[in-house]
């Protein structure tokens, strides 16, 4: 029998690789007044992968990444997979506590970071005694990010990586606990970042912005996929809605991937500083991360009509999972789409049975983008997937004659009050439609009486009152009786991890007394 050949495997690196080669004077990056062309890029991301290899770090080995968006993100993670190895991106904004937990969770032997984060890394470097550490901007700790690169060779080592061998263990933001290690590899990010490609308008030529943080799993996939596919990317180091804005006006992106709390932020601007910015450049807007109030879609969609609205679902383990494209933004209601390519989909009842139209339960998919599983952690990986494949984030949804899908709420925020199941986006969804109300998180909290009641938290607009009788009135005139909210709290901002989902766990500490 004949032995078939085999193309090259998948290589989150190699796009840079053949940009270099293709088009080596475009613009790979902007930060501020900096840029990066792709032969800069490509150069500097051997060099990074020299530097720790020259450290005696071998294939395999996991690497520490302390970072917020910046220009070197992108030459920092092909440099780790040109070395063969993991690169393990920390929240910027964890406290010490944290990074050194995932740190040693996940046995990185090295660590680079910017210089102003050293602090957050001190408890890591002291406990785990990483084989080197290089600091970008400044050597509170280790060694000269810049020196090093300057010193080290510049051919590209061509370490051999199979294409399901991971390029990243990215840990979840620990809404429920300690933070579990999604191993995700070379395969499931590149087709990912080709299939986002085709999706929202990247590639030669095209331009976007990095509006979410790079250490999320999204925020990398979509702001890393420009330069895999020979695009550019605009670094937005920390979000400022008139900074936004700003490099919109500037730098001319085609397409950009905000949270439904951008937006939000954006809009508190008022319609007048919004509308004195070129956003003319704009073809695309994608929504991520957490549902998209209905409200705050239709004022996205009068506010940029020209605009090409998605809203998509997804999550680190499953990459994305579906996506509502412009013709239906409007004409379905709280809908995240039909499965996104190459993915299937099933909603299945507390039994595996998959589910009618119009029916909840909790939603399952299958893709090439799947994570390989939590690391050393079976049990989680276990509990997550079906024998058959499919992985569950633990959200409740369900599915239309169209085979639409509606995200109904996490499995774990249900709320039971008298005996009824109670899905706070339900609430959410109506307490939005308040003018005062400019953020809202609606949770269970004990009751003797009920086992739980019904309680919203809000964040109301600056120098606004809560308005507790006209948001009870609204609520009675939208909900069902035992639907409604029997306790209103406020709040300066609430909690959110990194992919700005709101931590209610926290918001039920806080406000449980007694």
């Amino acid at each position: 029998m004949a032995i078939l050949p085999r193309g090259a495997d998948l290589h989150i690196a190699n796009g840079i690789r053949e940009f270099a080669i293709a088009t080596p004077s475009a613009t790979a990056v902007i930060d501020g007044d900096r840029a990066q062309t792709y032969a800069e890029l490509d150069e500097r991301s051997n060099r990074v992968a020299n530097v720790l290899i020259g450290a005696g770090l071998r294939p395999g080995d996991h690497v520490g990444f302390l970072s917020g968006n910046r220009l070197e993100y992108c030459e920092v993670a092909a440099g780790i997979a040109k070395a063969g190895m993991v690169m393990i991106p920390l929240n910027p904004r964890s406290p010490a506590p944290e990074v050194d937990f995932i740190f040693d969770h996940s046995d990185a032997r090295a660590l680079i970071l910017d210089d102003s984060l050293a602090p957050s890394a001190a408890d890591a470097i002291e406990s785990q005694d990483p084989a080197i550490v290089l600091s970008m901007g400044g050597e509170q700790v280790g060694s000269s990010y810049e020196d090093a690169l300057r010193t080290t060779g510049s051919t590209d080592p061509r370490i051999p990586v199979a294409e399901t061998d991971p390029f990243a263990i990215a840990y979840t933001s620990g809404t429920t606990g300690n933070p579990k290690g999604v191993v995700i590899s070379h395969r499931s990010r590149t087709l990912t970042f080709y299939a986002t490609a085709l999706e929202w308008g990247l590639g030669p030529g095209r331009r976007t912005i990095a509006v979410a943080p790079m250490y999320h799993g999204a925020g990398f996939a979509f702001a890393y996929a420009a330069v895999h596919t020979g695009g550019t990317v605009s670094m937005l180091r920390a979000f400022d809605p008139e900074g936004l804005l700003s490099m919109i006006e500037r730098d001319r992106p085609h397409s950009v991937f905000l949270v439904p709390t951008h937006a939000a932020i954006v809009r508190s601007l008022g319609e007048d500083t919004i509308s004195s910015f070129d956003t003319s450049s704009l073809e695309v807007i994608y929504f991520n991360a957490a549902p998209l109030p209905q409200a705050l879609k239709e004022w996205v969609h009068g506010m940029f009509p020209d605009v090409g609205l998605h809203e998509l679902y997804g999550s680190t383990e499953a990459a994305i999972v579906t996506n509502l494209r412009p013709p239906d933004i409007m004409r379905k209601e709280r809908c995240v789409g039909p499965a996104w390519f190459m993915t299937e989909v099933r909603v299945v009842d507390e039994d595996g049975n998959q589910v009618g139209p119009g029916e909840i339960g909790e939603l399952y998919s299958r893709s090439p983008y799947l994570m390989n599983g939590y690391y050393k952690n079976p049990e989680a990986t276990a509990e997550s997937t079906t024998e058959d494949g499919f992985f569950s984030a633990g959200d409740l949804a369900m599915v239309d004659d169209e085979n639409y899908y509606y995200i109904v709420d996490r499995k774990k925020d249900m709320i039971i009050s008298g005996g009824a199941n109670i899905y706070p986006r339900d609430v959410e969804e109506v307490l939005l439609r308040h003018p005062a109300v400019l953020d809202v998180a609606v949770i269970g909290l004990p009751s003797e009486r009920w086992g739980e009641q019904v309680t919203a938290v809000i964040v109301t607009r600056p120098g606004e009152p809560l308005p507790v009788d006209q948001l009870d009135g609204l609520c009675r005139s939208q909900l069902a009786r035992y639907k409604l909210p029997r306790r209103y709290e406020t709040i300066d901002a609430l909690p959110r991890n990194a992919g700005m989902k709101v931590l209610k766990r926290n918001l039920r500490e806080h406000f449980f007394s007694g």
